[in-house]
């Protein structure tokens, strides 16, 4: 299933809808103003919330966790002492890793979990350039999850890099 992102739209206060290949709303994502740091809840059509996004307050490198009912889902950072290319990591609360490599800052990219692709991010399919595409792969991945690790990293690589 591919769902299509807005970029820009994830600045804190902005609320928008993520939507299906087919135009219908899939995700809401309510950017929390007036908080301690970044926060973004990834809601479902229902209202329900999915993922709570936000940076870590205190750390080495700029990492963000998700959080799913208080608990800590994943944390995103940039993978240290990778030869030629960006790599960033989302380690599980379970110990695993899931991968997130390829052409990050020109959003072309992959979220991979020992070496199978789970989803592809790409901006191919869109001839707007504000607009990208999370093609979630297999049926039984957590799409509120790889959404949610494409946009920490999206908000990652945009602090280290900066708008251009």
């Amino acid at each position: 299933m591919k769902y299509v992102v807005r970029e820009k739209m994830f600045a804190i206060g902005d609320d928008y809808w993520i939507e299906d290949e087919h135009g219908r709303r899939a995700f809401y994502v309510d950017g929390k103003v007036m908080r301690l740091r970044d926060t973004l809840e990834l809601q479902d059509v229902n209202g329900a919330v999915v993922a709570v996004i936000h940076k870590k307050l205190v750390s080495l490198r700029d990492t963000m966790l998700i959080e799913r009912e208080g608990e800590t889902l994943a944390t995103v950072r940039k993978k240290r002492l990778t030869l030629l290319r960006q790599v960033y990591r989302a380690e599980l609360a379970s110990g695993e890793e899931l991968e997130v490599r390829g052409d990050l800052v020109g959003k072309e990219y992959d979220i991979e979990y020992e070496g199978e692709r789970l989803a592809r991010i790409s901006r191919k399919w869109f001839t707007l350039r504000d607009a990208y595409a999370i093609d979630v792969e297999r049926e039984d991945a957590d799409a509120g999850m790889l959404i949610a690790v494409a946009v920490c990293v999206d908000r990652l690589v945009e602090n280290e890099h900066g708008e251009e």
